[in-house]
């Protein structure tokens, strides 16, 4: 990844389909998903036109990367911001994901096979980038009948198809990859990505897996990077005051960088891609300027030092209890 500057080493450089470098991604999640689900009812099945905008804005300043999925029912936004921007679909790296269920929540498709059929259809194009499966959580009842194995086959079998150019998992720990893994009938067919919570305060969702990540050929990508910075919570309360807070404003001051930027830039340098989102022009911006500055080795252990100090999970606390 060296289109803006400085590189930086990632075990997989992925490309767009006509070869572009891309670039960090940017994301249609949390956020979005639940201002879609929260209108009136009869615009449930209507374009959230803030966040076509959104998109467009960070298509039109950089961004060729697009990060989606089932859950979030996001796809026809996604669709018409590309088609709006103007720009080819082969110079945009879209990803989406299967979700198999959650809790008591029943999957919406009853396979990855249908998913990536409907999902193709609502994001108006013959292919995905990169398709994951968003959580290692299946059950008998909620993922109708599918586990982990049958899933990461039918992944397989739509990445030959051509259907889909990367195949990966998300939130799985080292236990959840290895199943994957035993039933891939190759190195071509294992998980080449791993996007999960990542920032500071976790700095391994799951025991080992980092380390795991590295000595098996699989990108991890980092949701959440900025969560030091907007979702600190203990005791359900919002916390303000944390450790790394004057540690991000003096690193922000020293390198003359925002301390989104140096969250940013700390998450690349650990060889990480972060999905990261904004609906302002100057944030877009600042969040692509990372690639002209190198954070020390200094500070980064102090960044990890400080962060280490406060653990803090803000997703799927409970399923990860086990794997810590």
């Amino acid at each position: 990844m060296t289109q803006f500057g400085k590189p930086i080493s990632l075990i997989h450089n992925f490309t767009t389909k006509s070869g572009k470098a891309i670039t960090l991604g940017t994301g249609t999640g949390t956020k979005w998903q639940w201002l879609k689900k929260g209108r009136p009812e009869d615009e449930q099945h209507t374009l959230h036109q803030d966040l076509v905008d959104q998109l467009v804005l960070a298509l039109e300043n950089g961004y060729n990367h697009i990060d989606t999925a089932e859950v979030y029912t996001t796809h026809p936004e996604v669709a018409a911001a590309v088609k709006q921007s103007g720009i080819k679909r082969e110079d945009v790296f879209i990803t989406t994901k299967y979700n198999p269920g959650f809790r008591t929540f029943v999957a919406a498709s009853k396979s990855p096979t249908e998913f990536i059929d409907i999902a193709l259809k609502e994001l108006q194009t013959d292919y995905v980038d990169l398709f994951l499966i968003h959580s290692p959580f299946f059950g008998e009842v909620i993922s109708h009948g599918q586990t982990i194995e049958s899933a990461w086959k039918e992944l397989i079998d739509a990445k030959k198809s051509g259907k889909v150019r990367e195949i990966g998992v998300s939130n799985f720990a080292v236990p959840h990859i290895e199943k994957a893994i035993k039933v891939s009938e190759s190195k071509e067919y294992q998980p080449k990505v791993n996007q999960i919570e990542f920032h500071p305060y976790l700095q391994n969702q799951t025991k080992d897996i980092l380390k795991f990540a590295k000595e098996n050929d699989i990108l991890i990508e980092a949701y959440g990077p900025l969560t030091p910075l907007f979702r600190i919570k203990k005791d359900g309360k919002e916390v303000d005051d944390h450790p790394l807070k004057p540690v991000l404003a003096k690193l922000s001051e020293k390198y003359g960088k925002t301390d989104s930027q140096i969250l940013l830039r700390y998450t690349l340098q650990k060889g990480i891609l972060p999905i990261t989102t904004s609906s302002k022009v100057e944030r877009i911006r600042q969040s692509l300027d990372i690639y002209n500055f190198e954070i020390s080795k200094e500070d980064v252990e102090e960044i990890e030092s400080v962060g280490a100090s406060y653990p803090f999970r803000g997703f799927f606390d409970e399923e990860f209890k086990d794997f810590d």
